[in-house]
């Protein structure tokens, strides 16, 4: 069993990884497969009341590593800590099948009170990005994305993208959640998706809708101007009404990063 979780795991690198060339090589050179390697001796001796033992080959594999990771945590299968150093996950923490976790990311708790959830549950395929912080006791859904250096510090849904900080969440074309969320069998490398600045997307909305109201205008006025000549009363037309859109909604949406 030891051995097959152990192939597992080098697949699972070898399959996100067009920088691993071999097994052998994901074997010797990779810190991430090591961590995982010594958090289960660890996870074994605090789950059997080997408190200090586990602790002990915990410093070990971070002095090894540059992986912090608590005896406690429950990590799942094909778990991928790419890079990875300066890493920390705490003791309650929870890491779910086929997530990746880049170099600097938290998985922190902010309540100091012993024997209670205070860290993150981290769903199924969840990616964390470089120097992300995922702060509290809350859960992360299944397929949902956490960008660089983002500070998430309540729930995100399956499938959603959180960045910022805090962070803000970005929820999936439609709304989907659940497996509807997760149809894409893609990997997303660094949790990098098309339109993830939740910003940005309420600015081009704006732009958007400030053009089509301008579009609307010009032709309100374009109306009146042909049915006051029809009547033989084009004074009563302002000389400066906008009779045609110079609102630069495409120059707009450039800089905003359409």
């Amino acid at each position: 069993m030891p051995f097959s979780r152990l192939r597992t795991d080098i697949r699972c690198i070898l399959d996100r990884d067009p920088a691993a060339r071999s097994a052998w090589e994901v074997l010797t050179c990779y810190p991430g497969i090591h961590a995982l390697v010594l958090h289960r001796r660890a996870h074994w001796c605090w789950n059997h009341g080997l408190k200090w033992l586990g602790r002990a080959i915990s410093q070990l594999s971070r002095w090894l590593t540059g992986i912090e990771i608590h005896p406690g945590a429950k990590i799942g299968e094909r778990v991928f800590f790419d890079h990875a150093m300066g890493v920390v996950v705490g003791e309650t923490a929870e890491i779910g099948d086929g997530c990746t976790i880049y170099q600097g990311v938290t998985l922190g708790g902010t309540s100091l009170y012993k024997g209670e959830k205070r860290h993150p549950t981290l769903g199924r395929d969840v990616v964390v990005s470089a120097g992300a912080k995922v702060l509290g006791g809350f859960t992360v859904g299944d397929g949902a994305k956490i960008g660089s250096n983002a500070v998430v510090i309540k729930p995100v849904p399956a499938g959603a993208t959180a960045v910022g900080i805090p962070a803000r969440i970005i929820m999936p074309k439609g709304e989907a959640t659940g497996d509807a969320a997760m149809s894409s069998p893609l990997f997303s490398a660094y949790g990098v998706t098309p339109e993830d600045d939740p910003l940005s997307q309420a600015m081009r909305g704006l732009v958007d809708s400030t053009a089509a109201q301008e579009h609307q205008i010009a032709l309100l006025w374009q109306a009146i101007e042909k049915l006051s000549a029809s009547r033989q009363t084009a004074d009563c037309v302002p000389g400066d009404a906008a009779r045609e859109k110079c609102f630069e909604a495409e120059k707009l949406n450039a800089l905003i990063g359409k």
